[in-house]
């Protein structure tokens, strides 16, 4: 069936990287210097995925949410975080594999992620520089972030590729939802941040438990 694709459009937290320790860290030293209840990382899963500011809104108290304390929190983080994610981020088992064999079989490969643009593109030199990725793309203040298919859409057009030919990875309903809407085929990432009933109520096609599994689902 991955014969009927031309190219594959990954997210990046919770598909090619396991980032959570790092985020969940960084977002905690952030709540200790304010006093804040921290929180254990598992919960972490459920903070990530819609950008960097939505996460620092998750994680501080609900009485604690007002947009100067949230901005403020947001520089913190970013600071904490431009130091602390080289610390536990790898890509996950198996993930290097895929890369390999994608690169054989000639499909183009690109990243969309809700994560800020510039960490975006540090992390993806720093950690998945074997491979070639026709695109990029984080986070930025003038685009839309996922799961509007705005930029998806546009990373289609680049390509020149339809839609339709192209494979959407990720591990969140934002992804499946991001997949959907710009009707691209969506396979939900089970080892990622998220299970298997979101992806499946934001529209998976095809739920895979290892990275592999990709080269081989029906």
């Amino acid at each position: 069936m991955l014969m009927q694709f031309e190219a594959i459009l990954f997210d990046l937290d919770g598909t090619l990287l396991d980032t959570l320790g790092d985020l969940a860290n960084s977002m905690n030293a952030v709540l200790e210097g304010r006093g804040f209840t921290q929180h254990e990382k598992d919960l972490y899963k459920q903070f990530v995925g819609d950008g960097m500011e939505m996460l620092v809104r998750r994680a501080l108290p609900e009485s604690h949410r007002g947009e100067q304390v949230v901005q403020a929190c947001l520089l913190a983080m970013r600071k904490e975080y431009s130091v602390r994610w080289r610390e536990t981020t790898r890509p996950y088992e198996g993930i290097p594999e895929l890369l390999d064999a994608l690169r054989v079989r000639r499909l183009r490969m690109a990243i969309l992620s809700n994560k800020p643009d510039d960490f975006t593109r540090e992390m993806v030199t720093a950690l998945l520089t074997p491979w070639r990725f026709d695109a990029v793309v984080g986070a930025r203040p003038e685009m839309p972030k996922k799961p509007d298919p705005t930029v998806a859409l546009a990373i289609a057009r680049d390509l020149g590729i339809p839609p339709a030919r192209i494979l959407y990875l990720g591990d969140s309903g934002t992804d499946m939802r991001t997949a959907v809407s710009g009707g691209m085929f969506p396979v939900g990432a089970l080892w990622g941040f998220r299970a298997a009933a979101e992806l499946e109520a934001n529209g998976a096609r095809v739920l895979i438990s290892r990275p592999m599994d990709l080269l081989r689902f029906r």
